[in-house]
């Protein structure tokens, strides 16, 4: 059975940082497209970041130069580290697993992604 598990989201003050950890187990996805997505009150989920296979990454225009998103392959992990967090960044952000394998560029399209963590929140104060 494929689990993804978030963690590392919580309370900071803009401006802070924070750390997102997505483990993955059931199987591996060394392969696979892996994403970041949020979702906040009211809104549509959107995407944030993602990476494929071969570390080519892609950024939401609203994160660029803020977040940083990275894999381990041998902890079947993948990590969004958010600096220069904003009040606008408060959502529950979501890992993700790509269906496709060994894709030339990640997808930032949900319809991209099979399988799906919990989320975790993450609150920005002002």
């Amino acid at each position: 059975q494929v689990q993804l598990v978030e963690s590392g989201g919580g309370l900071v003050q803009a401006g802070g940082s924070l750390r997102l950890s997505c483990a993955a187990s059931g199987r591996t996805f060394s392969s696979s497209d892996m994403g970041w997505f949020r979702q906040a009150p009211g809104k549509e989920r959107e995407f944030v970041a993602a990476i494929n296979w071969n570390d080519n990454t892609d950024y939401a225009d609203s994160v660029k130069g803020r977040f940083t998103i990275s894999r381990d392959n041998v902890k079947n992990t993948v990590y969004l580290q958010m600096d220069s967090l904003k009040p606008e960044d408060a959502a529950v952000y979501y890992c993700a697993a790509g269906r496709i394998r060994m894709s030339p560029r990640p997808s930032t399209d949900p319809v991209g992604y099979a399988y799906w963590g919990q989320g975790t929140q993450v609150t920005v104060s002002s």
